[in-house]
């Protein structure tokens, strides 16, 4: 089964693109390949409901949403909310959202922030019929050293996550 994440901070010390990594190489464990897009690599225009949308790198990642089985958003959590770019990404895309299953990763500066991805979860589950898997991973700095994650929780988290995602996206795939 394809798999994407994309990891929507532009930080190039973000949390939300290790725990993207550490995904990526869970999905491999279990036998599913999964494509990365990282939006620091990737230059996207703001969305402007207008040209925005004929962007060679947008219509790239509509591609890659529109073949994967289940899309991670790999967010960074800012004044409780998910930051900028993962919004703009849905603005830019819209339908391809449409029955895809979607997974939330997010690194935060605090504990507080875990019900974060409720709004661009609800829109996506609303304005597109998304399948948004009920378990997403939450982070918070002290489970990571440098660029790497520590915490064995978090880990098995991520493992789980993995599983979960594999699970959806295999039992609702169209014949």
């Amino acid at each position: 089964m394809q798999q994407l994440i994309i990891s929507c901070s532009l930080s190039p010390t973000s949390r939300s693109a290790i725990l993207a990594g550490a995904l990526a190489g869970a999905i491999h464990r279990i036998g599913d390949e999964a494509e990365l897009i990282d939006l620091r690599e990737l230059e996207l225009p703001f969305c402007d409901a207008d040209t925005c949308y004929a962007h060679p790198n947008v219509k790239r990642l509509q591609q890659a949403i529109a073949g994967a089985a289940a899309v991670t958003l790999a967010v960074p959590i800012y004044n409780y909310g998910v930051g900028g770019a993962a919004r703009n990404v849905v603005a830019l895309t819209g339908k391809v959202w449409t029955d895809k299953v979607v997974g939330f990763v997010c690194g935060a500066g605090g504990q507080s922030s875990y019900m974060s991805v409720m709004n661009i979860a609800n829109s996506l589950m609303l304005d597109f019929r998304s399948i948004v898997v009920p378990r997403f991973v939450y982070a918070t700095g002290k489970a990571f050293d440098q660029n790497r994650v520590t915490d064995r929780d978090l880990v098995e988290r991520i493992e789980h996550l993995a599983g979960e995602l594999h699970r959806f996206g295999t039992a609702l795939a169209r014949p």
